[in-house]
């Protein structure tokens, strides 16, 4: 089972750079979207239905903003869209589909490099999400939450990390929270389960030729129940095509 999680900085953008072509070609079972920045009316029927897959749509109710997707091979069982809180649900950051016998959320934490007012936000929204992490854990299902989380968890995971210790993405909050996530909660992070040590990062600044240069970070994951993470066989970062400033995180899984 492939799963795809990408932040496409705008799903109207991404499909002029190729997207859905490159899409067609990679056998994906589930594809998680962030940062959709389109409404309802702006899709067109390929954004909603890519040949071979059914898409679901949490969107922002701010126009150009935010929202997350998922594309499903399979008809999922029941689709949850927004976290029950209003706040975040009309930035639309959170849908899960709900399959046989495991989950998948799209999620898209806040950025807080815009300054404080919405660094505070990223917080909030940080402490509102880990009581519903707790109970997904808890829940006894196999869950993988694909996103864009908007932090790096340790050093390893961006190139000019000594520069950026007192920046958005790399607070000492923040790392701590993830840590919380995995060794409290009882997440995995499934890129490092499998690439312990491997310098990969999934996003990189518009300035100074970051991209060109690999001075990136990697905030994009895919963060499962052990139970799921240990079906996990591969794990990659394609860069080959860019059709945002993020690049696709691939994972694939042995459901079998």
């Amino acid at each position: 089972m492939r799963i795809i999680s990408v932040n496409l900085n705008g799903i109207r953008s991404a499909s002029s750079k190729g997207f859905y072509e490159w899409l067609s070609h990679q056998d994906a079972d589930v594809v998680c979207l962030q940062e959709l920045k389109a409404q309802a009316p702006d899709m067109t029927e390929q954004m909603l239905n890519p040949d071979g897959y059914r898409g679901y749509f949490h969107y922002a109710e701010k126009k150009g903003y935010s929202g997350v997707g998922i594309y499903c091979r399979d008809e999922p069982r029941q689709v949850v869209q927004g976290l029950g809180i209003t706040e975040f649900d009309v930035e639309g950051r959170y849908i899960c589909a709900d399959f046989e016998d495991f989950s998948v959320v799209s999620v898209y934490l806040p950025s807080g490099s815009s300054g404080d007012e919405r660094q505070a936000v990223k917080f909030k929204f940080m402490e509102a999400f880990l009581p519903h992490l707790k109970e997904l854990r808890a829940s006894q299902r196999e869950v993988v939450i694909c996103g864009d989380w908007n932090i790096a968890h340790k050093e390893v995971d961006l190139k000019n990390w000594r520069g950026n210790r007192k920046n958005s993405g790399f607070l000492p909050e923040e790392r701590a929270w993830l840590t919380h996530v995995f060794d409290e909660v009882g997440f995995v992070d499934v890129f490092r389960a499998i690439h312990p040590e491997l310098e990969a990062y999934t996003w990189w600044s518009n300035r100074g030729q970051a991209w060109a240069k690999n001075v990136g970070w990697r905030i994009d994951y895919q963060i499962a129940t052990p139970g799921f993470a240990r079906l996990a066989k591969a794990a990659s970062v394609y860069k080959e095509q860019r059709f945002s400033d993020h690049a696709p995180l691939i994972m694939d899984y042995d459901l079998a």
